[in-house]
């Protein structure tokens, strides 16, 4: 028998209708600051909101639910409620209304307010336990009712800050506790017991303490002995690197990937001159987190979280020593009086000004070491250089000038004129032509190891959930076995949240443009080209950051090969500069 499966679809979407079965949507959040599991936090918010629609003949037929994001976050930033949003401007989106489990986990401060106008414009229903069903948009009491659990959610969050701020303070100054984060260099970390929290120590939680490192302790003292021998940062950086001893993002590369990990830095040796854990006490406080809005002139964007250095007197020091001195205090006080007295210790975190507005800041390659150009301004005109210090240049046998310099007067006429060249009219068909051969071969995304790890635990999770039904079926105990399941169920959960996550910012494969569509981007260009004859510094900046241009000095070959990427499109010219062509 051939069964027609879009008839039995039909008919079971009629059956709905007949039957005046409301359709809704549900949404909830859960924070990993909750500490909370995310299959049980949905289940008991999803049970809330069932237990609400039920009654009034109401099914959900749609699930939204944002993982690990914070209730701060206006819902144009969550994914899944951003995906909300964007359902309800679809006339086809399945569903009549929204159901929210609990409202203070949906919406923070004010964004209530910024959202339900969106709702009531594309005529859906938003249902809240608190209110007994559906929210009137024209209800004094409603709008006070929500506004209220708005402001409730912002003070928890604020709440539970101040507790753990202050419970953090308390367990640095008065236990010095080890309260995370990486250790400095020269310690490692120690078992400290069992975690004092009788709960977090049953699941097998335990402390960690600082305690020297046999390989890198003996470097810290020497440093802090050289420098009270009256040798400077270069000196002392030069000296280790020749000795061959690795620097600290040389010692554990797999914390610090984002370092190269050649020789020895001045700032190195800076950072751990400065740094007063080596006395032994517990220091904490150093840095904060700042939310800072992403836009002053449209705060419902939100904030960003940035991390700043708080001042010296803000730090949290230990009452007693807390591991392990390196140096003694003497010699700390010292080394810090002498830097001071130099001139070159930390004196804060004020921001300096920028004076000018340089054209290719970020753009600029250095060829000899890879590294990007920093702006500078020399005898009032702009310059762009590559400082390498010779610890560096020492440690990797690089034949690098300790200054690379280049004017940008002797840059951007040659790139401008390039540019106007190479997207005139009368050269397009040659350019396109470039352009649709330099592109490379599309190739499918290799997979994120994230994405395949999740994978794995899923696939290990469904075998076991067979494995636990043949117990079961088996005669088993079924408390036993019902227990089994739900852990393996909430494993399984969050591997799947996890992938989702990762299957999410994942971009996608580049696709190869064909030449009609490189001559549409490339038409676009026209505007380009009429900026560059005419524009100040600013308009003209954006241009080549429009452009996605790169451009890497060779100093001994007086050369600049300049790479434009706009979108999926390459080319790539050499200019000389200084009056070459």
């Amino acid at each position: 028998m051939r069964i027609d499966v879009s008839r039995i679809e039909d008919a079971a979407t009629a059956l709905l209708d007949h039957h005046e079965y409301q359709r809704f949507a549900f949404y909830g959040r859960v924070s990993t600051e909750d500490q909370q599991d995310p299959v049980a936090s949905r289940n008991w918010q999803l049970t809330r909101a069932t237990s609400l629609i039920e009654p009034a003949g109401g099914i959900i037929v749609a699930d939204f639910f944002d993982v690990g994001l914070s209730r701060s976050l206006p819902w144009k930033r969550r994914h899944h409620a951003a995906r909300l949003l964007d359902a309800l401007a679809n006339p086809s989106r399945g569903f009549d209304a929204v159901v929210i489990g609990e409202p203070q986990r949906a919406f923070y401060g004010n964004q209530y307010s910024l959202t339900m106008p969106v709702f009531s414009h594309y005529g859906v229903g938003l249902w809240v336990p608190e209110v007994g069903g559906a929210i009137d948009p024209e209800s004094e009491a409603h709008d006070l009712i929500m506004s209220v659990f708005g402001g409730m959610s912002k003070g928890e969050r604020t709440r539970v800050k101040v507790r753990v701020r202050t419970a953090m303070t308390s367990q640095a100054k008065i236990e010095g506790r080890f309260l995370g984060g990486r250790p400095p260099y020269g310690y490692r970390l120690a078992d400290a017991g069992p975690h004092p929290n009788p709960g977090k120590a049953a699941d097998g939680r335990r402390l960690h303490k600082l305690e020297p490192d046999p390989a890198t302790a003996p470097v810290v003292r020497r440093i802090f002995a050289m420098y009270l021998a009256n040798n400077g940062y270069f000196a002392i950086a030069e000296a280790l690197t020749r000795d061959g001893i690795p620097s600290p993002s040389a010692a554990d590369p797999a914390r610090n990937p984002h370092r190269t990990g050649e020789g020895w830095a001045k700032s190195a040796v800076k950072n751990i001159l400065s740094n007063p854990r080596y006395t032994g006490r517990q220091v904490w406080n150093k840095q904060r987190k700042d939310e800072v809005l992403l836009d002053v002139n449209d705060v419902a964007l939100g904030y960003e979280t940035r991390m700043r250095w708080n001042d010296r007197d803000s730090w949290v020091w230990s009452d007693t020593i807390a591991h392990p001195p390196l140096v003694t205090v003497n010699d700390f006080e010292l080394v810090q009086t002498i830097m001071a007295a130099s001139g070159r210790g930390r004196t804060g975190t004020r921001q300096r000004n920028v004076r000018r507005h340089y054209l290719l800041r970020g753009l600029m390659l250095c060829g000899l070491c890879g590294r990007k150009m920093q702006s500078h301004q020399a005898h009032e005109a702009a310059y762009y250089r590559c400082r390498y210090p010779n610890e560096y240049a020492l440690a990797n046998h690089v034949q690098h000038p300790r200054n690379v310099y280049i004017a940008e007067r002797d840059i951007v006429p040659a790139l401008d004129n390039w540019l106007l060249t190479a997207f005139a009219p009368h050269r397009l068909t040659d350019t396109i032509r470039r352009l649709h051969a330099a592109q490379p071969d599309a190739a499918p995304g290799t997979v994120p190891p994230e994405i395949t790890a999740a994978n794995k635990i899923i696939a290990a999770c469904d075998a076991k959930l067979v494995q636990y039904r043949a117990i079961a079926d088996a005669g088993g105990d079924p408390a036993t076995v019902a227990a089994w399941m739900a852990e393996v169920d909430a494993q399984r959960a969050t591997a799947i949240a996890r992938r989702d996550k990762a299957a999410a910012a994942q971009e996608p494969p580049p696709h190869r443009l064909t030449k009609d569509d490189i001559r549409r981007l490339v038409g676009s260009f026209d505007d380009i080209r009429n900026t560059l004859r005419d524009a100040d510094s600013k308009d003209k900046s954006n241009v080549y950051r429009e452009l996605r241009l790169a451009l890497t000095y060779h100093p001994g070959q007086n050369k600049i090969s300049v790479e434009a990427t706009p979108d999926a499109d390459y080319c790539g010219v050499t200019v000389r500069v200084r009056g070459g062509t």
